[in-house]
This record gives structure tokens, sequence and C-alpha cells, in this order.
């Protein structure tokens, strides 16, 4: 076991439901091991700034169930600069940090590689409501923003159906279909749009004139912002024009990245603070903690990154330099595996979807 003064904790990115349950799970158990904890305010902005402050036993009760986080969240383009990096490293000295826990998503963990290349030992917790750390099954927060689309989908049907409408949605995830996907399954959508797939409009047409032809009132069509500014709306006004049924517009946005966590997020969450903790205690870093196949593991973050440009298309020369052939199948695997699922999930919106 590696002797800790004491370690940081901070939350960078977007905020996620469930980045508390992390926080509190990482306090108590550092201090549960011996080992003193910083909380570390707005990120790696805080970090620079020397904004921390000490956190105890106490200092982590009932935040559980509470959304967002309470370390707050900032974008730091400084901490991109020697510069900064520097700053932030005066600043683990200053107060005796020897290792830290970033909670987010790629961003934070290039961020702890940076900082693990300079001597503070970090780990990473996947925490992003869009679920599109391609090394983790699941990520902390999107199982509760699934749930809050569904509350507020649910509600749409009942008006779309009183009116005999159609309801086009769109929810968040960046360049992820995960959230449109799923949700667009549990809420018995016609059909789900996602950047994954080639989308046929003309054939969503078809079918939505078809299910009115036998008798079908309301129609849902959940729609990832992957796709890209204004197609939702674009999307709307063909619908209407083209069957004739009045169709309307809702845009959920950041809603969906607030409120109370689901247990599924605040079992993940605190499984994986807990986890994080006994990483670095034995003295392991540059890590990011993933859920793969229902079990909590470690994965080296530079793989993990790497893996994530791998199956976003978006790899660069020399990327894949530092890994043996034998890893570069395992990537190449886990992404054709991810695809399989995101293509499996929209063949079932479009199979129950009528």
């Amino acid at each position: 076991m590696k002797t800790f003064r004491r370690i940081g904790i901070l939350t960078s990115g977007g905020d996620a439901p469930g980045m508390n349950a992390a926080i509190r799970a990482i306090t108590r158990t550092a201090i549960a091991r011996g080992v003193e904890v910083m909380g570390i305010y707005s990120g790696y902005e805080g970090l620079i700034e020397g904004n921390v402050k000490p956190f105890g036993i106490r200092d982590v009760s009932n935040i559980v169930n509470h959304g967002g986080t309470v370390l707050y969240s900032a974008r730091s383009p400084r901490f991109k600069t020697e510069e900064g990096m520097q700053a932030a490293m005066a600043t683990c000295r200053a107060y005796n940090i020897d290792g830290i826990v970033a909670i987010g998503g790629d961003g934070t963990f290039r961020g702890a590689t940076d900082l693990t290349a300079r001597g503070v030992s970090c780990i990473g917790l996947p925490g992003t409501i869009d679920n599109d750390i391609t090394a983790t099954d699941y990520t902390i927060g999107f199982d509760t923003a699934m749930n809050t689309a569904i509350e507020m989908i649910d509600r749409l049907r009942d008006t779309s159906e009183s009116h005999a409408r159609c309801s086009v949605v769109e929810v968040m995830g960046r360049d992820a279909g995960d959230i449109a996907l799923q949700t667009g399954i549990a809420v018995g959508a016609t059909a789900a749009v996602v950047p994954e797939i080639t989308f046929d409009e003309a054939a969503l047409v078809a079918k939505i004139k078809k299910s009115r032809e036998i008798g079908k009132r309301n129609f849902i069509v959940v729609v990832s912002e992957g796709m890209g500014h204004d197609f939702s709306e674009r999307l709307t006004s063909r619908i209407e024009e083209e069957t004739g049924v009045e169709s309307r517009f809702a845009r959920l946005a950041h809603v969906i990245r607030g409120g109370t966590p689901s247990l599924r997020d605040r079992l993940l969450a605190s499984r994986m603070g807990e986890f994080a903790v006994d990483e670095l205690l034995k003295g392991r870093s540059n890590e990011v903690i993933c859920d793969c196949n229902n079990e909590i593991c470690a994965i080296d973050i530079e793989y993990a990154l790497i893996l994530d440009r791998m199956y976003k298309n978006k790899l660069k020369e020399g990327d894949l330099d530092r890994f043996t052939k034998d890893q570069i199948a395992e990537m190449q695997a886990t992404c054709a595996k991810r695809r399989a699922d995101i293509e499996s999930l929209y063949e079932t919106v479009n199979l129950l979807g009528l």
C-alpha cells in the first residue's frame, strides 16, 4: 500500500447526477483508510486558484440524494497551458495533496494524465450523462438522465394522444445516441434518430402515415442532439407537411442533467468511488474506473482515451504506436461490440415502434 497524506477530489466538465454520491464515497473511504481529503472546487480551475478545503465525514452528509455537484464545475482553458498546470501543481504541493480522484469525461481524464505525468497520482471516474466513454458500459449520471427524459416524454405523450399529434423530442448526448435509443425504446417511440446510424426520413413519414391509417393517434420521435443544429425542427416540419399530422418540437436540453440521482447511479458512483481510493492506495494511478459487464475494474487512462478516439473515428497519426497488436485488436473488438449494441437497439426501436 502506498502512503498518502491527503488526496483531493474534483469534478470537471458537465455535471451529472450521482457525482455527489461519488464524492461521498471517495471521502469516506479515504478517511476510513487513514487518509485526509481535500475538496477541490470548480474543477481544474479551482486547483489552479487554490480553491480547496478539508473534507471530513460530516462534510459529505446528506448529499448522496442531490443532483449536480457540491464541488461545482468549470471549464479551464488555463489548465491546458504549461503555466496553468504548474500553478495546479503548486496548489498540490502547498496543500500536501499526493493524489486526486477526478470525476468527469474525456477532457477530465486528459487533465488527470497531465497531472500524473508531473508527479501527482490521479484516478478518473466517468461522470457524464452521455454514456460516451467507450471503455465503460455505464457512466455516472446516464441512468438518471434517461429516467428524467422518460418522465417528461410520458407527459408529452398524454397531450399528444389528446390532440392526435406527433411530438419530436430532442435529448442531450453530444455525439452519442445512447440516451435517445434507450429512452426511445422505453417510451414506445415511433423512431429514434441518432448520429451513429443513417436515418431514412422518408421511411419515417411512410410509417407514420401507415400507423395513422390503422388507428394510431399519437407519435413520439426521439432525436439525439448529435444530429446537429436545427435537424429536429426541420424534421418536425417535414412530418407535419407530408403526413398531415399536427407536429410539435420539444428540446429537453439541460433539464435532464439535473435532479435526484437514481438508485443505479448512486450505487455505481459509490462503488466506483470506493474502488478509486483503493487503487490509489495500492500505488496505482493514471487509471479510469469502469463498469465492464457489471464488474468494477480499472483501465489505463491512455488506453481508454485512444479507445474512445478509435470508436469515434478520431484517431490521429501515431495514436496506436504505444500499443501492442493484441491491445489494438482488443480495442477494435470493443468498438465492434459497441457499434453492434447500438445497431441492435436501433432495430428494437423500429420493430416495436408501430
